[in-house]
């Protein structure tokens, strides 16, 4: 009678779970408070002797572009982060390749401090110096979420009437609120309202596009002609086709 209690007794505390093999369940719930805790560190251990990478990326040749770079603070004591779009080889850096880029400025340069953005737009041409649009949207998306969070404005410099439009269309979808972060400034004079002379590092032709703007309002709306074209192009352009006209028609 005692040995048939006994085995009563063990029937009591054994319990038998059956899973079917193709079946992706985690088995871990199912194990002792001591064993399960025991895989999770092991897994941990794991976690942290995988490298990050291989190798350090070498991003010497972005560095020596200076399209990213930190430089002082903004008024309200922002660390700004300059990006002039001008100087980006948008043909000959991939996307994915941008984005490790960002990130290894993002975690080598910036502390755990609230800063800004000055993105100077001045001469960008999509075809020369945008990565596209699905690219920036992609890599914003990806960064870190404290990252956007310590983000507190982002003074965009020159903008055109199509980056107007695309932020107008697509900016509200961005996470972070970002959209609420831009504001546009037209000139100089204006981002010197924001930031003190000398904090920012403004390039030479960066400037002159300001007076050009300055002279020639217009072109904050795409809307005029450019001029140096016009100028370049030969002062027998229009005598010829007019002589060519008249050519036709006399043999017509």
């Amino acid at each position: 009678m005692a040995s048939g209690g006994e085995n009563e007794e063990r029937e009591e505390h054994v319990s038998l779970f059956v899973l079917a093999s193709d079946l992706t369940i985690d088995p871990r719930p199912f194990l002792e408070k001591s064993q399960r805790e025991a895989e999770e560190e092991e897994e941990r251990d794991i976690w942290h002797e995988c490298p990050s990478s291989l190798a350090p990326e070498d991003f010497s040749d972005l560095d020596m572009l200076q399209v990213f770079t930190l430089q002082g603070t903004d008024k309200h004591g922002n660390r700004i982060v300059r990006i002039v779009g001008k100087l980006f080889p948008a043909p000959v850096i991939s996307g994915e390749r941008l984005k490790r880029y960002i990130l290894y400025k993002i975690s080598s340069e910036l502390q755990e401090s609230p800063f800004c953005i000055v993105y100077i737009h001045s001469c960008v041409q999509k075809e020369d110096n945008s990565p596209g649009i699905s690219i920036l949207r992609w890599i914003y998306e990806d960064l870190p979420s404290d990252f956007k969070e310590r983000l507190q404005i982002v003074y965009f410099l020159h903008p055109g009437l199509r980056s107007r439009l695309f932020v107008a269309t697509f900016g509200r979808f961005l996470s972070g609120g970002l959209y609420s972060k831009i504001q546009y400034v037209s000139r100089l004079e204006y981002l010197w309202d924001e930031i003190k002379k000398g904090q920012v590092e403004i390039p030479e032709f960066v400037q002159s596009h300001d007076n050009d703007l300055e002279h020639r309002p217009l072109m904050d709306y795409g809307i005029e002609p450019d001029l140096l074209r016009l100028q370049e192009m030969p002062s027998s352009y229009s005598y010829m086709r007019q002589e060519e006209r008249w050519a036709s028609r006399a043999y017509s």
